[in-house]
């Protein structure tokens, strides 16, 4: 078999010949694609078990409803409460890849994405760069089209969008075309031609006719819908047991976990306070991260678009640990990803620590 990170230097030499942004190889993405802030920790709290010295926690994460619990924690100062003695520090994504290339060069060390990038950094390198330390969000994905599109039929020759070359949502489209019998490739060819760009630009495509559709997550599923005159061909939720898949979750690099699980957990303490707060105080989250999401992006999301987005997400500690291979599974059918073991992707001790202590339920990997 192929190692994964043979396979990965020679997809990412393909790519860089076709003047493609390699996955997760380009660290220019991480300046263009990111806004960092740092603000000063709330409480005086002293270390778990006082055996740590305070550190700075550099946390990543996207601007979008689909993030609803990291951008509340920021927000609401609920992470700088839980953190206590240490710093926190934000930097914000368009997408996954950008985000994961930041924990590699270690300007992060903690950050929410989706399955397909973490599994990609997973198996770059050889399974010890990060941990799955809990999951945030489930569903929140769909693919708008244009009206006269009314299944995969119409879709050939047409011009599909997704936010970055091998993120979740660009692995969900290519492996749904597969399905169906259309043919991709990560040059823009085939039977569906697919173009990476962020969000915000594919909303501007959309309605001025340069694309036809896109795999998009909320917010961006709903803005297309109510802003770009589009409709849902595939809600994701209907592809999945359940209707349970994970869109984000919370990843950490593996030697910060090592060297400062005190820290982890303090986070994991306010992960889980705010993962509380969205499921049962719906209005005020929403206007909180709606708040958040406006000084990230310099525009609040009308309430139309955040009202109608909410319900197709269901906030969640549950990483959906069987959605994540199966994401896997989809990225090597595509070509975007070698088979790898992801046996050792996730450390949820921590977490189920957390769980104990505020009565709620464990959860399995």
């Amino acid at each position: 078999m192929r190692s994964v990170c043979s396979g990965f230097r020679r997809r990412a030499a393909q790519w860089a010949a076709a003047g493609i942004l390699p996955l997760l190889l380009a660290a220019a993405a991480c300046g263009s694609d990111t806004k960092s802030s740092s603000a000063p920790t709330g409480g005086a709290e002293a270390p778990t078990g006082g055996a740590e010295a305070p550190t700075t926690v550099r946390l990543g994460y996207f601007a979008n409803v689909t993030h609803a619990t990291a951008v509340y924690g920021v927000e609401s100062g609920v992470f700088h409460r839980a953190l206590g003695p240490d710093k926190l520090v934000v930097t914000t994504f368009n997408a996954g890849p950008a985000a994961v290339e930041a924990l590699f060069s270690n300007a992060l060390d903690a950050a929410y994405v989706g399955p397909n990038p973490a599994i990609n950094a997973y198996a770059k390198s050889g399974g010890e760069a990060i941990r799955i330390i809990s999951g945030a969000t489930s569903g929140g994905a769909s693919l708008v089209v244009k009206p006269s599109i009314n299944g995969p039929a119409d879709l050939q020759g047409k011009k599909l969008a997704t936010p970055q070359l091998g993120n979740t949502q660009d692995v969900a489209l290519r492996s749904w075309l597969k399905q169906n019998g259309l043919k991709t490739d990560v040059q823009g060819g085939g039977d569906v031609s697919i173009v990476p760009q962020d969000n915000a630009q594919t909303l501007e495509t959309f309605r001025g006719g340069q694309v036809d559709g896109a795999w998009v997550p909320e917010p961006w599923a709903t803005r297309l819908v109510q802003e770009g005159g589009g409709k849902i061909l595939v809600d994701e939720r209907t592809l999945w047991p359940g209707g349970q898949f994970v869109t984000t979750h919370l990843v950490v690099r593996t030697p910060f976990l090592k060297q400062h699980p005190d820290a982890v957990r303090r986070l994991l303490q306010g992960h889980v306070q705010a993962n509380d707060y969205v499921n049962k105080n719906t209005d005020d989250a929403q206007k909180v991260v709606n708040q958040g999401i406006a000084k990230i992006t310099g525009k609040p999301l009308a309430d139309a678009v955040i009202k109608g987005s909410w319900p197709n997400m269901t906030f969640t500690n549950d990483p959906v640990a069987s959605s994540l291979k199966t994401s896997a599974t989809h990225a090597t059918e595509v070509g975007l990803l070698d088979k790898v073991n992801l046996d050792r992707i996730y450390d949820l001790a921590l977490l189920n620590q957390v769980l104990t202590e505020a009565h709620q339920p464990e959860v399995k990997g």
